[in-house]
């Protein structure tokens, strides 16, 4: 197909393609005279990865080369794969952290979270700060809540992961598993907390409503 087409199929602006083939996010196409090229469907399929790293994700031109480059090192390692663009770095890039007040972490309780799920979690998640912050703040503000309340929420979030990675069964190719996965994450993160909300306010009215 040509860069138009290209451009079609995957919703990305011909201007911005060009940048991404500038920048190495997507490799050549076939030439097929001295001005056009030819991409094929690996194209396309990267190219929707890069959009959902970039516009959906929030990483930058040069995290996502970065991190792309390390999936295709990781392409038959579907773990691995996903823990790239999930799990191993943060959604934000350097020196765009929230400015709130940093509060005093207590990493055991994590850990004492996680091996209680007997969970199998890389020490670099960013998402065990969030646990551990969220249950210090809980805590200063005099609430006694501590890792053993939140293993009610842990095994439901073991239901939802199952849930996620099943969506990504059906496909074998890495790059469609890995775009799927940022998608279906980041995604639908704002629906479940909307479902939450709506659940509690069901239960609410049928608990406390007159």
């Amino acid at each position: 197909m040509r860069i138009s087409e290209l451009s079609r199929r995957s919703g990305v602006p011909i201007t911005t393609i060009k940048h991404y083939l500038r920048e190495g996010l997507l490799p050549p196409g076939r030439p097929t005279s001295a001005t056009q090229a030819e991409y094929g469907e690996p194209h396309l399929r990267r190219l929707r990865l890069v959009r959902a790293l970039i516009g959906v994700r929030g990483l930058s031109v040069g995290t996502t080369k970065e991190l792309l480059n390390a999936v295709s090192e990781n392409e038959t390692d579907t773990h691995q794969l996903l823990g790239l663009v999930l799990g191993a770095r943060p959604a934000t890039e350097p020196g765009t952290e929230s400015a709130t007040e940093p509060v005093a972490a207590r990493p055991g309780d994590t850990d004492a979270l996680l091996t209680e799920m007997g969970w199998s979690v890389s020490e670099h998640a960013p998402a065990r700060d969030v646990i551990t912050k969220t249950l210090e703040t809980l805590r200063s503000l005099g609430l006694d809540y501590d890792w053993r309340s939140l293993i009610p929420y842990a095994a439901l979030a073991e239901q939802t992961a199952t849930l996620d990675l099943d969506q990504l069964t059906d496909t074998a190719d890495p790059l469609e598993r890995a775009e799927r996965a940022v998608l279906l994450t980041v995604l639908l993160e704002p629906a479940l907390l909307a479902l939450r909300r709506l659940a509690q306010e069901d239960k609410s009215a049928k608990r406390y409503g007159v």
